[in-house]
């Protein structure tokens, strides 16, 4: 009897033990942007614990559309539809890179704004990363070429190439960059988050008019 006992005690802990560590197993989806005006690529990922799955990937195409701000409405309502459509926690987003061309810079900086105020009116909270961080982050060399973080991405979430692969890998890159930035190590690392309106708009303070 007493055997039997200790054996049900014995079984009755370790499934409250799985039943813990179940509830402690946090999971998030997470979109991805890469905002561009001519092709806007995103990829949206599961993450289980340490485990990362991917859910899809695809373009939005904008090349036949002239009018700019048509553009920015595009990217606006697409990226509202993203957010409605899976439920993300959280958007991790491409930060503009730096050129000579001041057109280009201000065209990206737009769409980007725009992209992030989108999920901003969800109060979705979102981080921004540098293209050299999420290069880093996704093939350990911040130079890395676009064919290479596809490569990579593609052993991590075991998928096959799609139509516009470059395009959409590249929002795909950024979601998982920010799956990886688990551990905050106090340093900015080439990113930024903004968890509303009300801090984006104090950490912006300057550019309210």
């Amino acid at each position: 009897m007493h055997i039997v006992l200790d054996f049900s005690l014995s079984f009755e802990m370790t499934l409250i033990n799985n039943m813990q560590q179940a509830i402690n197993i946090k999971e998030r989806i997470i979109l991805g942007i890469d905002p561009r005006t001519a092709v806007m690529g995103y990829g949206l990922v599961k993450e289980t614990g340490s485990k990362i799955e991917l859910i899809s990937l695809g373009v939005v195409k904008m090349d036949k559309i002239d009018d700019h701000m048509l553009k920015l409405q595009r990217i606006f309502e697409k990226t509202v539809a993203l957010i409605d459509n899976y439920k993300p926690d959280c958007l991790a987003i491409e930060a503009p890179f730096y050129g000579k061309n001041i057109q280009v810079m201000l065209k990206l900086g737009r769409a980007q704004g725009v992209a992030m105020a989108a999920a901003l009116s969800r109060n979705i909270e979102v981080t921004e990363y540098s293209p050299r961080k999420i290069k880093q982050a996704i093939t350990g060399n911040g130079n890395a070429a676009k064919e290479q973080v596809a490569a990579m991405l593609q052993n991590l979430l075991d998928f096959k190439e799609t139509p516009d692969f470059l395009d959409a890998t590249d929002g795909l890159a950024v979601a998982v960059c920010h799956s990886f930035q688990k551990i905050n190590t106090g340093k900015s690392g080439g990113k930024k988050s903004y968890s509303g309106w009300d801090t984006f708009v104090k950490d912006n303070a300057k550019r309210i008019v």
